[in-house]
């Protein structure tokens, strides 16, 4: 058999015409035992056709390259097909990353806390050194006047 090529539009319609195959197949067997009960072998070409049709979808869908499949999460899949709504998942996720964010923001307030009472108290403790913690203060995205004690950092807006 020929290696089979495909690309993402080509599964989506065997998708679409399995999904009407099964609808229809499914419509006949319902029918099966009222008056206008089909035959047995219309019932079999069905079936014969859903199945042709699934493994054309298969096939189709395992030729495609994985840059062509869409990224949908593992863990999502996994809700979906537990019968779980997906809506909820999302919701779920954007909850986390917001409490995850606001622990990181909390994390940086502290560090950029730390790093400036660090560089106050090191420039007190070693006036060499005053110069030198202004400068790490400052490339690291803190303002000068941190080093200055309580009376002069007020009075230039600190």
């Amino acid at each position: 058999m020929a290696p089979v090529t495909s690309d993402l539009p080509q599964v989506q319609d065997s998708v679409s015409t399995t999904l009407t195959l099964l609808f229809q197949t499914l419509t006949n067997i319902s029918l099966y035992d009222s008056a206008g009960r089909p035959s047995a072998p219309v019932l079999a070409s069905d079936l014969t056709a859903l199945d042709d049709s699934l493994l054309k979808v298969s096939r189709l869908a395992n030729a495609l390259p994985p840059s062509a499949v869409p990224g949908i999460p593992l863990p999502l899949m996994e809700y979906v097909e537990n019968g779980r709504n997906p809506d909820i998942y999302t919701r779920e996720f954007v909850e986390l990353v917001r409490r995850l964010n606001h622990l990181t923001r909390g994390k940086m307030h502290a560090f950029r806390d730390f790093r400036d009472v660090l560089a106050r108290e090191m420039a007190a403790a070693m006036p060499e050194v005053k110069e030198d913690a202004m400068r790490v203060v400052e490339e690291t995205g803190g303002k000068g006047p941190v080093l200055l004690g309580d009376e002069e950092g007020k009075a230039e807006g600190r």
